[in-house]
């Protein structure tokens, strides 16, 4: 409880005494030394009421403080007890998750032996069966080295023994296969010769095929060539006729041209040099001039406009005087 609240509580508890100790009305002839003693009586009461319901209150005070600090000691306790118990349930978890792999570990391991066991087991018997099939087959090509004894005996001298006759067998066969390989080497050669013979033969007659269309095409382009040369032969006769004109017109615009540079360049004075110069050297110092002709012209427009301005100026300030003159 805050300070505010308990001058709150004594507030009203002295308000109550008060009003239950407030005198009657029929007691207002009473003396005022008789009733600063009766105030001070009621006050004493009350003061005492205060104090006892003081100490009261603060004995409830510490007993909530004793119930709250024991409170804290169990809630404490409490947070104690679950932080172990969530260690522990943490614990737990990661003892389950590591015996959960583990057992997975070890079933996928039994699992790998399973496997690899019966993988074994399926070679044990394929191995056996290979076993059996060598004896079937020792037993089955005894035989032949029983044939083979008996032709030893009955063989020349050079073949003394089996082993002479399988070598000379195996010879003999290596070299039928020799001759075999030759021979599909040699039909393969033969039928890329015959292959390259024909595509040989094909693409020349496709290039004689060409060569005659292109010949058809020159002879056109030739036909063509000849007319075209007409025409511009045509077209010459009339370019040089054209040439002429124009040449004459060239030398009238080089006349035209020299005069007015000539003019320019006695106007000028020295400024130009005596030196021959072409029409198209001329042509810019006659564009030159005419460009600073233009600028001279426009500076003498605005000055003359300036000039008009001002005496205009000067006429409207001669009607009307100014006013400190009069005065």
């Amino acid at each position: 409880m805050t300070g505010t609240e308990l001058d709150d509580y004594f507030r009203s508890t002295f308000e109550q005494k008060m009003l239950i100790r407030m005198p009657d009305r029929e007691e207002d002839h009473l003396l005022p030394a008789t009733r600063l003693l009766d105030k001070r009586r009621e006050i004493l009461e009350v003061d005492n009421a205060l104090a006892a319901q003081r100490d009261d209150f603060k004995m409830k005070l510490e007993t909530l403080s004793q119930r709250k600090e024991e409170l804290e000691r169990r809630e404490n306790q409490l947070k104690e007890t679950l932080r172990m118990y969530d260690k522990y349930l943490k614990e737990d978890e990661l003892k389950r998750q590591r015996a959960t792999r583990k057992i997975k570990h070890e079933s996928e391991l039994i699992a790998a032996k399973d496997k690899e066991m019966v993988e074994l087991q399926n070679e044990r018997d394929e191995l056996i069966k290979v076993i059996h099939g060598q004896k079937q087959r020792i037993a089955d090509n005894m035989k032949y080295k029983e044939y083979l004894d008996r032709v030893v005996k009955h063989a020349p001298e050079e073949f003394t023994e089996i082993s002479d006759i399988i070598s000379r067998h195996d010879t003999l066969k290596s070299t039928h296969e020799d001759l075999l390989k030759k021979d599909t080497a040699n039909q393969e050669s033969l039928e890329r010769e015959r292959t390259s013979f024909k595509k040989f033969n094909d693409e020349k007659n496709n290039e004689i095929l060409n060569y005659t269309n292109q010949v058809s095409g020159l002879q056109a382009k030739l036909e063509q060539a000849r007319n075209l040369a007409l025409q511009r032969e045509s077209e010459w006769n009339t370019i040089q006729t054209t040439a002429a004109e124009k040449t004459l017109l060239l030398g009238q615009i080089k006349m035209s041209t020299h005069n007015l540079y000539s003019h320019i360049k006695k106007y000028k004075g020295d400024r130009f040099s005596d030196r021959e110069v072409d029409t198209v050297e001329q042509l810019e110092k006659i564009k030159l001039f005419i460009a600073d002709m233009s600028i001279i012209v426009s500076d003498l427009n605005k000055a003359d406009q300036l000039e008009q301005q001002k005496q205009q100026q000067e006429g409207k300030e001669g009607m009307f005087p100014p006013i400190s003159n009069k005065l």
